[in-house]
């Protein structure tokens, strides 16, 4: 069977809550159930849900606030189908959402599976260009939104399907507050489950509507990749500390420049500068996300790359547990 249910843990995102539930109202496929864990939000969320009851079979659940990781589980354990898909609250769906999913997982054999993320043409420009960053083959390698970029696909949890029987062996989303949903896809890995991506269910993912809370958001990813590291050493790759790399470089040409009058390094950047905002340009056609671009392209990769050289410090030379060092990424059950 592939029956499906759609999980959704939401804290206070009132709007986006209804532009996602509007999307799925419209959807080819109407065979699927929708199970909204309200994590605490300060704003009422039911009457949202409400809205759309004569459209969608729609379960609503409030409980105190531990983050979107056990929420998820709170939702998978009231499921009543066969395949768990979760999906960011932010994010809004096509038409042939549900259909092209089931499509697909009677097609290709796997036990998880998750799809890509882009900007919608109603985007404003700074989500575009923060849309870009995330997904371009100049910044993430192309791994959020590009088939042919990965080897061993990780499920993200902004677009991510597990099969149910599969989620609860392997515990479902652990402790951990970032980087739950990587987290759990090595974990079914480490148990002999298999993932795969899925080209025809992409999502629109809002993200972040501002260059501040960007910056945030991507140095608590750069905090949690070496506590995945230690977590599953079989899985580490020299590609995850490019941005800190990065970030350490870009300051060495720097001093090299105003002490040696050196700018090799520099060049280097100029250049990296350069064709990311001509590929920006020929990817959205539009000059003024294509400079934005260049602006989100370098708060992610000095953001994450600061993030990992802190946390791969405070993990291999100072020792501490990822709990002590990072308290804020983890929650008790």
């Amino acid at each position: 069977m592939n029956t499906i249910s759609i999980i959704i843990a939401i804290y206070n995102r009132k709007d986006e809550l209804f532009e996602l539930l509007n999307s799925l109202s419209y959807q080819t496929d109407r065979d699927f159930e929708v199970i909204i864990v309200d994590d605490g939000s300060l704003l009422n969320l039911r009457p949202t849900a409400e809205l759309f009851q004569e459209k969608l079979t729609i379960e609503f659940f409030r409980k105190d606030n531990s983050g979107p990781g056990l929420s998820r589980n709170y939702g998978a354990r009231r499921a009543k189908n066969d395949w768990l898909i979760f999906v960011d609250s932010d994010v809004i769906v096509e038409t042939d959402y549900i259909q092209n999913i089931k499509k697909n997982i009677s097609e290709i054999p796997c036990d998880a599976f998750g799809g890509a993320d882009k900007a919608h043409k109603g985007f404003n420009l700074m989500q575009k260009a923060i849309s870009y960053s995330m997904t371009s083959v100049f910044t993430t390698g192309g791994i959020r939104g590009n088939k042919k970029a990965v080897t061993k696909f990780q499920p993200r949890s902004f677009n991510m399907g597990v099969r149910k029987s599969a989620f609860e062996q392997v515990g479902g989303f652990s402790e951990m507050r970032i980087g739950e949903d990587p987290d759990l896809s090595m974990r079914l890995w480490e148990h002999g489950y298999t993932t795969a991506f899925f080209d025809d269910i992409g999502v629109y993912h809002k993200r972040r509507v501002d260059f501040g809370k960007f910056s945030k958001q991507v140095y608590q990813f750069g905090c949690a990749r070496p506590i995945l590291n230690q977590r599953h050493p079989k899985y580490v790759k020299i590609s995850f500390a490019f941005p800190s790399l990065f970030f350490i470089g870009y300051f060495l040409g720097i001093i090299a420049y105003f002490a040696f009058q050196q700018g090799l390094i520099l060049g280097f950047y100029g250049l990296y500068t350069f064709v990311v905002f001509f590929h920006a340009l020929y990817k959205t056609r539009n000059i003024s996300i294509a400079a934005m671009a260049i602006i989100s392209t370098y708060i992610q990769m000095f953001s994450y790359g600061y993030g990992f050289l802190k946390s791969w410090i405070l993990l291999n030379v100072f020792r501490q547990k990822p709990e002590d060092a990072f308290p804020s990424h983890f929650h008790k059950p």
